[in-house]
């Protein structure tokens, strides 16, 4: 394989806009559509580093650069529109995180597959507002982390403390929170504030192995470690009061609560077995892919379709299990502040996934068309008057949860008629990785991390200290960056801005 100076790759990337890039067909072989991503001036210089690097003579190993990422899912069989990366895009397995991609539900060739998803399947942010400020919660917010810290169990190997036997795991991973209602652990209006309303009606809990199973059983209603988190937040900045008090939101200094996981090991486990059963599927039905760890299938072929009933579940598990860390933390609350969750008004603003496939209806080329859209590392953004938001938000939009990096902000932003037609209704997730995990622990000190913390009066719990030097802020992009990005490309729209007081983490 001819291997292109960086100069001859350059020939095939162009700016179309202030924040957009084009990559053209042929940056990659056999790219059935174009791909773009959005960065300014900051972000775009961390793209090109990296595609420079991997130009470098003798340079192997890791994940390709993102762009090259992109154009590979382009080249992918059934892609329409094209493959789009957003502005925290970092490389991935297969896809780049941040990078999204529609597959024509009509074409017959056209794939779904695992590494647009990822490992941790409908990963995502909840967000719960409350009627306390930060004057009420100052002098007790370390007895606040900690009560958090006691009662939702976080770390690599946390054991969740919701009762669930093997028949409560089947019907979770069918009724989502639905199940999550049945069992008391939240209120009816949560679910009309949650992504497809917590649960997936395709799930299919047969199709999860025993595997995924046993793996998923005593993690249910826990944090996990890496990149999760649950934080106290303060409102900083309110952008679009009107969309902000449709979300309860009226005033700065008031305490929201942010909870970001997923599927756990159950959610992973799901997508390893889906990947040893595609590599036969390609096999079978001939499907070449650039790089193999963009194994796919048929969306209309058995392996296909078990994949999506047993993504569904996992996502459903997803459901279930931010819902039980939503009992957990309005526990905490109630124990320390001697008032009801109903009383301290902690309702679920939002919640959101960011690593998923979906059945959706958008138009391509002027026709509506049945796409399955994957969003990895990627948050859905609908505009108003949607039919699949909530009746609260069709005046302003869906509200996407943005959650920045230890010790930053985070953000809430609403979704946009223009993102609708440019990323199908998609924007970014989070702040994106800027340096490896593995660079992390050997250039940060997680000591400085956590004094840092102190000294910005910010309450920290973690179950394990190094893994602080992965999730340092120095580690990822700028989260505002990647914000205004997307506000200034019109895709998504700023709305509140919050500053954590305090984190909780695995």
């Amino acid at each position: 394989m001819v291997v292109r100076t960086y100069d001859e790759e350059l020939k095939y990337i162009e700016r179309i806009s202030d924040c957009c890039w084009r990559i053209k067909k042929g940056f990659q072989p056999n790219m059935n559509v174009e791909g773009c991503f959005y960065v300014n001036k900051k972000l775009e210089a961390l793209m090109f580093e990296e595609l420079r690097n991997s130009c470098r003579p003798g340079q192997t190993g890791g994940f390709l650069p993102g762009v090259k990422q992109i154009a590979n899912v382009a080249a992918l069989p059934g892609i329409v529109g094209k493959s789009i990366g957003l502005p925290d895009i970092h490389s991935g397995y297969g896809f780049a995180i941040g990078n999204m991609a529609a597959f024509d539900m009509d074409n017959p060739e056209s794939v779904v597959s695992p590494g647009g998803v990822g490992f941790d399947i409908n990963c995502g942010v909840r967000l719960l507002r409350t009627n306390l400020f930060e004057k009420d919660v100052q002098d007790v917010k370390e007895d606040l982390a900690q009560s958090l810290f006691d009662h939702i169990p976080v770390g690599v190997g946390s054991k969740g403390i919701i009762p669930m036997n093997a028949k409560d795991l089947e019907e979770a991973l069918e009724m989502g929170m639905d199940w999550s209602l049945r069992e008391g652990y939240v209120w009816a209006e949560d679910k009309e504030h949650c992504e497809e309303y917590g649960r997936m009606l395709n799930a299919d809990a047969s199709k999860v192995s025993m595997r995924a199973k046993k793996r998923g059983l005593p993690q249910l209603g826990t944090l996990g470690a890496g990149n999760h988190y649950a934080e106290i937040q303060i409102v900083d900045e309110i952008y679009d009061k009107r969309s902000a008090s449709k979300m309860g939101i009226n005033e700065t200094g008031q305490v929201c609560v942010m909870i970001h996981s997923g599927s756990r090991g159950l959610g992973h486990q799901v997508a390893t077995d889906a990947l040893v059963q595609m590599e036969k599927a390609m096999k079978r039905d001939k499907i070449e892919v650039n790089d193999r760890q963009l194994a796919c299938a048929r969306i209309n072929s058995q392996e296909g379709q078990d994949y999506l009933s047993s993504m569904a579940a996992a996502a459903n598990y997803a459901w279930v299990n931010r819902s039980s860390m939503t009992f957990l933390t309005r526990q905490a609350f109630a124990k320390l502040f001697k008032q009801s969750p109903d009383d301290l008004d902690m309702h679920v603003i939002y919640d959101v996934s960011h690593n998923i496939a979906k059945i959706e209806n958008h138009m391509v080329d002027g026709k509506e068309k049945k796409l399955l859209v994957h969003r990895k590392g990627s948050t859905r953004a609908f505009p108003p008057h949607h039919p699949l938001i909530p009746v609260d938000y069709q005046l302003t939009g869906q509200p996407v949860l943005v959650g920045g990096t230890m010790g930053t902000c985070s953000y809430i932003l609403t979704g946009t008629e223009s993102g609708m037609k440019e990323t199908f209704g998609s924007t970014c997730h989070g702040a994106g990785r800027a340096l490896s995990r593995a660079k992390s622990r050997r250039n940060i000190d997680y000591t400085q991390v956590l004094d840092k913390m102190k000294e910005m009066g910010i309450a920290i719990r973690v179950a394990s200290p190094k893994l602080v030097m992965e999730e340092a802020p120095e580690s990822y992009k700028d989260v505002t960056d990647v914000v205004n990005t997307c506000h200034e490309a019109g895709i998504s729209a700023k709305c509140v801005k919050l500053r954590p007081i305090a984190v909780i983490k695995g």
